[in-house]
C-alpha cells in the first residue's frame, strides 16, 4: 500500500480540490509534541495529520496531511510533481465549483491546491477501484534513480522513456504507481518536507535496513516503534533515495489496525480547525474556509 505525506500549512484543512474531486477525510490525529521519525518534518511542536482518500488505507492510496501549529506556509520545490487521477467526475465536480483546470494535454486537466500542490485530472472514466493514477516524484539522474527504486527496492519498470526523462514504477499492476521524472538539475526539497510511504510485513522491515546498510545507502529513521495516541504502535524503517526522497516502510499487520477508518474524522478536523481559531485566519487572509 503506497502512501504521500506532505505538509499542508497554508489553508488549516484539506486544500480544495480535495473537495472537488471529491475525497474523503479518512481519520484526524492530533499531537502535542513532535514525530521521532519526522512525520511532521523537522518541526518539534504540536502537529496534526489527516488522512484523505477515495476509500479505506488498506486498499487505497491517501494522502496524509501534515499540518504544524504556528507554521502559516512552506516553501515548495521540484521534488514532488504532483498527483494524477483519472475520473471524469472529478472533472466535472472541478468544473462545476468552478476551480481554475488548465487542459495541458488532450483531456487531462491541471489544477492547484491552495499551498501549491498539483493535481492532474484525466477526463475518463476510472479504471479501477481507485480513481488515484500515479505520483510524479522530480529526479536528478533517472538511471540512478531507476536503479535505486527498482534494483534496491524492488519496484517493476511498467513504462521508461529516455527521451522525455520518464519512467513509471510499481509494485503492483492494480496500485497506485510512481512516476520519476528528471528535473533538468538538482532536486530541491523546499520546506514542506513531504515522504512516500509503503507498508509491508513486518518481518520484512529488519531485511530492508540491513539491505540499506550493505549497500552503503541512506537510512534516516533506523527501526522505530511509534506510537499513536489511543491506537497502535507500528515500526517504521525510512530511507533517503539518491535525491533525499524520503521513503517509509511501515509494518503492515499494526498498520491495518491504526489505519481503520475514523467515522468522526470530519468532526476531529473541524473540532481542530475551530480550536485553531482557522476562522479568524480565513477572514485575515480573505480566503474562504472549507467545510469539512
Amino acid at each position: 500500500h503506497f502512501r504521500l505525506e506532505r505538509g499542508d500549512g497554508s489553508s488549516r484543512s484539506p486544500p480544495s480540490p480535495t473537495r472537488a474531486v471529491a475525497l474523503q477525510v479518512l481519520r484526524h490525529e492530533e499531537f502535542e509534541e513532535g514525530c521521532k521519525a519526522t512525520c511532521n518534518g523537522p518541526y518539534d511542536g504540536k502537529w496534526s495529520k489527516t488522512m484523505v482518500g477515495y476509500g479505506p488505507e488498506d486498499n487505497h492510496f491517501v494522502v496524509e496531511l501534515t499540518y504544524n501549529y504556528g507554521i502559516g506556509e512552506y516553501r515548495l520545490g521540484n521534488d514532488f510533481l504532483g498527483i494524477t487521477l483519472v475520473s471524469s467526475q472529478a472533472v466535472s465536480n472541478a468544473k462545476k465549483m468552478g476551480w481554475p483546470l488548465k487542459e495541458v494535454t488532450s483531456g487531462v486537466f491541471e489544477t492547484e491546491a491552495p499551498g501549491g500542490y498539483k493535481f492532474y485530472l484525466e477526463d475518463k472514466e476510472k479504471l479501477k477501484q481507485d480513481p488515484v493514477w500515479k505520483v510524479t516524484l522530480g529526479v536528478s539522474n533517472l538511471q540512478k534513480s531507476v536503479s535505486y527504486w527498482s534494483g534496491l527496492l524492488g519496484m517493476k519498470i511498467y513504462e521508461k522513456d529516455e527521451e522525455k526523462q520518464r519512467a513509471l514504477l510499481g509494485y503492483a499492476d492494480d496500485q497506485c504507481k510512481l512516476e520519476l521524472r528528471a528535473v533538468g538539475g538538482a532536486v530541491d526539497h523546499g520546506t514542506a518536507f513531504g515522504r512516500v510511504a509503503f507498508s509491508c510485513a513486518k518481518d520484512e522491515l529488519p531485511s530492508i535496513e540491513a539491505l540499506m546498510k550493505k549497500e552503503n545507502q541512506k537510512i534516516l529513521t533506523p527501526l522505530v516503534s511509534l506510537d499513536t495516541p489511543g491506537k497502535a504502535t507500528v515500526q517504521v524503517v525510512i530511507l533517503a533515495d539518491p535525491d533525499g526522497h524520503e521513503i517509509c516502510f511501515v509494518g503492515d499487520e499494526a498498520f491495518r489496525e491504526l489505519s481503520q477508518m475514523d467515522p468522526n474524522g470530519d468532526k476531529l478536523l473541524d473540532d481542530a480547525m475551530a480550536a485553531d481559531n482557522s476562522d479568524k485566519w480565513f477572514a485575515e487572509h480573505n480566503r474562504k474556509k472549507v467545510s469539512a
